[in-house]
């Protein structure tokens, strides 16, 4: 294997923001705002948790800004928590991101590309069981995704240039396909005593109570528990923007490229994910949206708009986009223990570049292990671990920005952080009430989440010294 000294720059500003955009579109929006409708119960609510999500993510990213033009170099979010904070936090936030954040979404998101892959070939679902070993059942879902994780990651392997065109024509074609959903859904199957059923009581926070069907108004803990387990979801959908931070080593002009990318992207994610809400309240009662099978309250708006092709459609639309999410999440993940293996805190062949300079021993590291995680069938709870750690990185990273004001005053800094500091501590103040009531609600599930993270304490002092 040849060990190339850099990284080839070959993104630039819309390779950047597509891999954003490609990033962030998984299959969430698809199927999440069932799960916050269930748990806030009105129009207005759940609008305004897409809305709240969207503000909050578009703040960090423009607040990444300024750390991006600091430290246009790969690696991203690790290098600028490592240089805030020292190499424990820099390798706490490698553990948890090779461990859970960004293989728990890999296997997440490959999971999702076969249930709707089984809509096209019913043999390919889960309910088809190839080979049990005890009480482990393999089943054809759990396959197929590996084999996309693998396929994927041999993809990435071959160099940036291709896996950032597949990334760059996946993402378009995601987006037209998304906007035309939400046109064809207003124009064509768009009901005024829909809109107006749905729009009644649109600010009286209500759950669903799946025995009887029925709607409890809620008030005080019970709402804060609602709308903490409702933004799990929005914001998980909302998250890995941050990926093209990992891949700056590769973007031209990184100083300017990355934060526009950051800002451009999240905000036209953004704006769609609203948009598609208003069309599904638009097309949908909310007692459907709610009671959508498996969640898939998509799948019900293409039926409305689409008639008996609306499920095909989606499962295609759902497809491609799956799939160009995990491209941009493999292709980022791998720079980052690509920079902790340069800094001694990841193994050392995951610092070797290949012959088309690029860090394939960590792209395979990162394929093994979530492959792994493809296999333990644990995926609803892996929405809780990922986006308890995933916030709290955030917000030490974006506290951040206020320590290397301090302690690094004379660095160049070619674009500082919009609205600092009001806004960055705006989010920190926001995402760590969101963490807070996580940790108090869903202690089962987000506790085992911030256990996993601090558990790369004692192994970095034990691997300190190797």
């Amino acid at each position: 294997m040849q060990q190339n000294e850099d990284f080839k720059r070959e993104l630039g500003l819309l390779d950047g923001t597509m891999l954003v955009v490609g990033s962030m579109i998984g299959s969430g929006i698809f199927i999440v705002s069932s799960d916050i409708v269930r748990q806030v119960g009105s129009a207005g609510w759940l609008l305004l948790i897409w809305i709240l999500s969207g503000i909050i993510t578009v703040i960090a990213a423009v607040s990444y800004g300024e750390l991006s033009a600091m430290f246009p170099k790969a690696g991203g979010q690790y290098v600028y928590l490592k240089e805030a904070y020292g190499k424990l936090i820099g390798f706490l936030y490698g553990w948890s991101f090779f461990s859970v954040i960004q293989t728990g979404t890999i296997a997440a998101v490959g999971v999702a590309f076969s249930k709707f892959a089984a809509y096209l070939f019913e043999p390919l679902s889960d309910e088809n069981i190839i080979a049990e070993f005890g009480s482990f059942k393999l089943n054809a879902a759990q396959i197929v995704s590996i084999i996309t994780i693998i396929l994927l990651t041999y993809f990435n392997s071959r160099g940036v240039k291709n896996s950032k065109s597949l990334q760059t024509v996946l993402t378009i074609i995601k987006i037209l396909s998304l906007a035309g959903l939400i046109v064809f859904g207003l124009v064509l199957a768009a009901k005024a005593e829909v809109w107006q059923a749905n729009w009644t009581d649109a600010f009286t926070p209500k759950s669903y109570q799946k025995t009887d069907g029925s709607w409890l108004p809620i008030s005080g803990m019970a709402l804060i528990s609602g709308i903490s387990a409702a933004m799990v979801g929005s914001l998980f959908s909302s998250d890995a923007w941050n990926g093209v931070t990992f891949i700056a080593g590769e973007i031209k002009n990184p100083q300017r490229n990355v934060g526009l990318s950051l800002l451009l992207g999240t905000l036209t994610v953004s704006i769609i994910y609203v948009l598609a809400n208003v069309m599904y309240l638009a097309v949908i009662p909310l007692d459907e949206i709610a009671t959508a099978k498996s969640d898939r309250v998509a799948v019900v708006a293409s039926q409305y708009i689409f008639g008996n092709l609306g499920t095909l459609i989606i499962a295609i639309m759902i497809m491609i986009s799956t799939f160009a999410c995990n491209n941009g999440l493999i292709m980022a993940g791998a720079r980052v223990y690509y920079t902790m293996a340069k800094d001694g805190l990841f193994f050392k062949k995951a610092a070797q570049l290949n012959h088309a300079s690029v860090p394939a021993w960590a792209l395979w590291a990162q394929c093994i292990w979530a492959s792994a995680l493809c296999l333990t069938g644990k995926y609803g709870d892996l929405l809780d671990f990922v986006i308890i750690i995933v916030l709290i990185f955030y917000i030490l990273t974006i506290y951040g920005i206020f320590i290397l004001r301090r302690t690094m005053p004379n660095a160049e800094r070619p674009y500082k952080a919009f609205g600092y500091p009001f806004l960055p501590m705006l989010y920190i103040v926001a995402a760590g009430a969101i963490s807070l009531a996580l940790l108090f609600t869903k202690t089962d599930t987000c506790g085992w989440g911030v256990l996993i993270m601090l558990l790369g304490i004692p192994v970095y002092y034990l691997t300190k010294q190797k």
